[in-house]
């Protein structure tokens, strides 16, 4: 009979004990935000790219005390009537302070072209967060301002948002197994007279990561991320509108070396991008960004330094 049913291998036995492990419907884990649904995805397929120089330094006054310096110079593309891509060089200057605190968070910028940034986070409760952001501009209402109130359950969050415009909006996702998480949102700015409502679901194991969103607003997106091992993993994404027809499909990569991290990807409009960050020493990192868009026919180039 040995012969006939040969015995179970490791694998197999693991494989088995997972399909006839039951959930436990009373010890579901707590789902990721809403917000960061396609969290993964946006790690290889939304690299921080930029043009031009780019510098950042970052002294801590202490524990919990840190001062920030930017600058930035590289052309700023500009409207233009034509096809073809117009650009004007600019320079920019950036002063932050930021505050750590575990149940704490303070963030301010401030740049010389007149824009203000903050952002707060605090923990009321271990349950309960507060979070907010502002920009001030010197532009006619384009400054902004919005503010979360997240509640995070044993196997749910909820979500409050309040913003300019007489914006409200609110979010709640929960956890159906082990892997699997589904939610919602609904939304209402007051100032334009429109409403929306989405949906969205998750589905997360130890070597992938699939999310999807629709929403009212005629949007879809989908994302599927591979995890080869804990340092290659590869992500596509595919984005719809069902009232403007326009489709966007994409793949990338992200790829961890000892002292590098590699990120890139290919969307279908033809655009191909890379970002590459290398550890040269402690506090000390290479920064070295490209973009090609062949159909447009415009070429971004970056190099950078973060220093702290």
């Amino acid at each position: 009979m040995a012969d006939i049913f040969p015995p179970l291998t490791a694998a197999q036995v693991d494989a088995k004990i997972k399909v006839d492990e039951k959930v436990d419907y009373s010890n579901l884990p707590c789902p990721v935000p809403y917000e960061e649904l396609h969290r993964e995805a946006l790690m290889s397929l939304r690299s921080d790219n930029f043009e031009g120089l780019r510098f950042d330094f970052t002294r801590a006054l202490n524990q919990k005390f840190s001062l920030s310096h930017s600058v930035m110079m590289g052309p700023t593309e500009i409207p233009s009537q034509s096809s073809e891509t117009i650009k004007i060089p600019t320079a920019h200057y950036e002063f932050g302070a930021n505050y750590y605190d575990p149940k704490l968070l303070l963030i301010g910028r401030v740049m010389t072209d007149g824009r203000l940034s903050a952002r707060v986070k605090a923990d009321l409760t271990e349950k309960l967060v507060v979070k907010a952001n502002a920009q001030i501009t010197n532009e006619q209402h384009q400054s902004q301002a919005m503010f979360n109130f997240d509640y995070m359950g044993s196997d749910y969050r909820a979500q409050l948002q309040l913003g300019q415009s007489a914006l409200i909006g609110a979010t709640y996702i929960q956890s159906v197994t082990n892997h699997l998480s589904l939610g919602g949102e609904v939304f209402w700015a007051g100032v334009p007279r429109k409403s929306g409502i989405g949906y969205a679901a998750r589905y997360e194991t130890d070597k992938m990561v699939a999310s999807a969103q629709v929403a009212s607003t005629g949007a879809v997106v989908m994302n599927y991320v591979q995890k080869i091992s804990d340092k290659v993993s590869l992500a596509t994404d595919f984005m719809y509108n069902y009232f403007s027809r326009d489709v966007t499909a994409s793949v990338g990569y992200d790829y961890i070396l000892r002292q590098a991290r590699v990120r890139g990807k290919i969307d279908s409009n033809g655009v191909a991008s890379a970002l590459l960050e290398e550890r040269l020493s402690m506090g000390l990192n290479f920064l070295l960004s490209a973009e090609l868009d062949h159909k447009k026919k415009d070429y971004k180039f970056g190099f950078g330094l973060t220093v702290g």
